[in-house]
C-alpha cells in the first residue's frame, strides 16, 4: 500500500499537504499546481463499481476505475452494487485510493453512494443492504415519528460508511410526497413539511456529526427545490415524468425541508431532474436552472456548498442494453456541451452520472467557460476533500471494517426500528394473536412463522392467516422502467380476489409494503387487520401482531379512498385526496 506519512520532504513538494495551514490556504496551494485538465476532473461525479480496477463495468458500460482516474483525471465515484462484506469494500477502496496516490497530484478520491441500509433496490436510488445493517426505508423512519432514532441510524450509517471509505451519502431525501403516485416517495419522509424537515435535519446531524470533519460522512440532500409535484406522478428519469406542475400554487412549501436541512449544515445539495410549468421560474430542469440554483440557492438562502446535478443530465446513455436519453429537460436541442455550459452558468459545481471531461476541457478552451469560474467550483469540490481529512489518511483499517459493519448492535438497533415502523391500520379483534396458533402465511417464511405458531398449508385449516403484499405499480416497457413503481395504485382484481378468498376461509391479517400509498378500500372490509410497512422482516411483523414489540407507527402520508380521489387531487398540495382512507398520523395499538 502506499505510503500516506507526510514528511517535510513531501511537504516541500506538495505544501497543501501541511495540516497546519489554513483549508483556504490549503486549497489554493493545490489549485494553482493543477493543470485544466486536472480540474476538469473534478467536476465529474460518476458511477462505479467494485472489481478489478483494470477492467469496465459491465452494468452501466462505464471505464474502468484506471481509465477513470490515470486517463480521466476523475476522483468522485459513486459505488454501485452490493458486496459480501465489509473487508470486500475497504480492500477495493484501499486500491482505488492507491491508484490515485500515485497520479501525479495524488488527489485522494472521495466515494458515494445511495441509501444502503434498507429493503429496496433500484440501481438508480438504493442499493439492498447486504453486509450492512438493516433499516426501515425512510418512510418507515418517518413513521416512527422519533428524532432521536432518526439520528442513531444515521450515526451508525456514518459509522458503516466510514468505516469502508463511503464519504458522501447522496441523501437524504426531503422531498414532499404531496403526489400519491410518485415512484419516489419511498426514501422521503412523507408527505408533511414540518415532519420532513426535523427528521430531515436529525438525518444530517447523525451522518456530519457534532462538527464537519474526519470522522463524518458528507450530505447531499436532495432534491431541490422539492421532487414531489409531478405531473401525474410520473418520475422525470424518464421523458414523461419531466413536468413538474403546481396548480396549487405551493412552490413555496416545497422549500421548507430544505430550509431546515440548510440550518442543519448540509454539505451539498442535488437539484432535481424535473422542469417547473406555470411558474416563475425558467421551464428547464432543476439542474440547468438559473433562476433555481443561483437565484434560490446561491443568493436567497446564501448555500456556498457544492451543488451536484442528478445523474445523466449531458449525455444519452444505455441501461441494461436499453438507449435513455438525457435528462436534459426543456433543453433537449442543445449538445451535450451546450448542456454543461449551461449547467455551470446555473451555478452548478459537478454533473452527476457523467464521464466526459474533454468537453469541458474543449468549452474553456474554446472560451465558452473562463478559468476563473472553473477555480470558483474547484475549490467547493477541493475543500470538501480537505475538511474530510482525505488528505491526511484515504485508507481504512480492513480488519476494523469487517467489525464495524452489521455489527450486533447496529443489526438489533436496525430491527427495533423496524418493528417501531409497522403501523396497525385496522384491527377487528384478530389482533394481537396469542403464540402456538395455526397460522397461514404468505410472504414470510414458514421457517419464521413457526416460532410464533403451527404453520399450516391452507387457509381452511388456519385460526389465523398473514399475508404480506407490495403496493400496487404499473408495469412499463423496460427493466429500468420498473425498478421506479409508477401509475395506479389500485390493487389488481385478482389480487382483491385472493385476499378475499382467504379471508373467507380464517380470519386474515393483510400486510402492504407501502413504499407508495396503497388504496385499501377493497381490502380493509375483508381483512380482520390491516397493517403497512416501510421494509421489515417477517419476524419483525409477527412481533408486532403477537404484542411482543409494541405497535407504534403512525402514517407519514394519507392512504387515499380511490384512484378519483388521486387523479382530483393537485400535486403539489399536502394532504389534497378527498375523503382519505386513513389520515396521517393514524396508528393503532394493540
Amino acid at each position: 500500500m502506499t505510503d500516506t506519512t507526510t514528511t517535510d520532504a513531501t511537504v516541500a513538494t506538495r505544501p497543501w499537504l501541511d495540516a497546519g495551514l489554513p483549508v483556504d490556504e490549503r486549497v489554493q496551494l493545490l489549485l494553482d499546481e493543477m493543470t485544466i485538465e486536472e480540474k476538469a476532473g473534478l467536476f465529474f461525479h460518476t458511477m462505479i463499481a467494485i472489481g478489478d480496477l483494470d477492467e469496465p463495468n459491465p452494468t452501466f458500460s462505464t471505464p474502468s476505475a484506471r481509465e477513470f482516474i490515470d486517463v480521466k483525471q476523475m476522483t468522485h465515484f459513486n459505488l454501485l452494487g452490493a458486496a459480501p462484506t465489509g473487508r470486500e469494500i475497504a480492500a477495493w477502496q484501499n486500491a482505488l485510493q492507491e491508484m490515485a496516490a500515485s497520479t501525479r497530484l495524488g488527489i485522494p478520491v472521495t466515494l458515494s453512494t445511495d441509501p444502503r441500509h434498507s429493503f429496496s433496490e433500484n440501481p438508480g436510488a438504493s442499493i439492498l443492504a447486504g453486509p450492512f445493517s438493516q433499516w426501515p426505508e425512510t418512510l418507515g423512519l418517518a413513521a416512527t415519528r422519533d428524532e432521536a432514532l432518526v439520528e442513531r441510524f444515521a450515526d451508525i450509517a456514518r459509522q458503516e460508511y466510514t468505516a469502508v471509505g463511503l464519504r458522501v451519502a447522496l441523501h437524504p431525501q426531503v422531498d414532499l410526497a404531496t403526489e400519491p403516485r410518485w415512484a419516489r416517495q419511498t426514501a422521503t419522509f412523507g408527505e408533511d413539511a414540518e415532519l420532513s424537515g426535523a427528521l430531515g435535519a436529525a438525518y444530517i446531524r447523525g451522518f456530519q456529526g457534532a462538527s464537519f470533519g474526519p470522522g463524518s460522512v458528507s450530505t447531499m440532500t436532495k432534491h431541490f427545490p422539492g421532487g414531489g409535484p409531478q405531473k401525474d406522478g410520473e418520475d422525470p428519469h424518464f421523458p414523461y415524468g419531466r413536468e413538474q406542475v403546481y396548480p396549487g400554487g405551493q412552490f413555496e412549501l416545497h422549500l421548507k425541508p430544505f430550509e431546515d436541512a440548510l440550518a442543519a449544515g448540509t454539505r451539498q445539495m442535488m437539484p432535481y431532474y424535473g422542469m417547473p410549468v406555470g411558474t416563475e421560474y425558467e421551464e428547464v430542469g432543476f439542474g440547468f436552472n438559473k433562476s433555481v440554483i443561483t437565484g434560490l440557492l446561491r443568493e436567497r438562502y446564501g448555500f456556498d456548498g457544492l451543488v451536484c446535478t442528478d445523474w445523466g443530465l449531458i449525455n444519452d446513455s444505455e441501461i441494461f442494453g436499453q438507449p435513455f436519453p438525457a435528462r436534459a429537460w426543456g433543453v433537449e436541442e442543445l449538445s451535450p456541451k451546450e448542456r454543461m455550459k449551461k449547467v455551470l452558468d446555473a451555478g452548478a459545481d459537478q454533473f452527476g452520472g457523467e464521464d466526459c471531461p474533454e468537453l469541458l476541457v474543449a468549452l474553456i478552451a474554446d472560451g465558452e467557460i473562463s478559468e476563473e469560474r472553473i477555480d470558483v467550483s474547484a475549490r467547493r469540490l477541493l475543500r470538501e476533500k480537505f475538511e474530510l481529512g482525505l488528505f491526511e489518511n484515504a485508507f481504512v483499517d480492513e480488519d476494523a471494517a469487517d467489525d464495524i459493519v452489521g455489527r450486533a448492535e447496529f443489526r438489533a438497533a436496525g430491527e427495533e426500528a423496524q418493528r417501531a415502523s409497522i403501523t396497525v391500520l385496522s384491527n377487528g379483534g384478530a389482533l394481537p394473536f396469542a403464540r402456538g396458533l395455526r397460522l397461514y402465511v404468505e410472504g414470510i417464511d414458514a421457517a419464521v412463522a413457526a416460532a410464533y405458531g403451527e404453520v399450516v398449508a391452507t387457509p381452511a385449516e388456519a385460526d389465523l392467516a398473514v399475508i404480506r403484499l407490495q403496493a400496487p405499480f404499473e408495469e412499463r416497457a423496460t427493466m429500468f422502467e420498473n425498478f421506479f413503481h409508477a401509475g395506479s395504485l389500485d390493487f389488481d382484481a385478482e389480487t382483491v380476489a385472493h385476499v378475499r378468498a382467504i379471508a373467507a376461509a380464517a380470519p386474515t391479517v393483510v400486510d402492504v409494503l407501502a413504499d407508495r400509498p396503497p388504496i385499501l378500500t377493497q381490502l380493509v372490509d375483508a381483512a380482520a387487520a390491516v397493517t403497512v410497512n416501510w421494509g421489515a422482516s417477517g419476524a419483525a411483523l409477527l412481533d408486532v401482531l403477537s404484542a411482543a414489540a409494541p405497535a407504534q407507527g403512525k402514517l407519514p402520508f394519507d392512504l387515499p379512498r380511490s384512484m378519483a380521489a388521486v387523479e382530483a387531487s393537485a400535486p403539489d398540495v399536502p394532504f389534497d385526496t378527498a375523503d382519505p382512507l386513513f389520515r396521517f398520523g393514524h396508528g393503532l395499538s394493540l
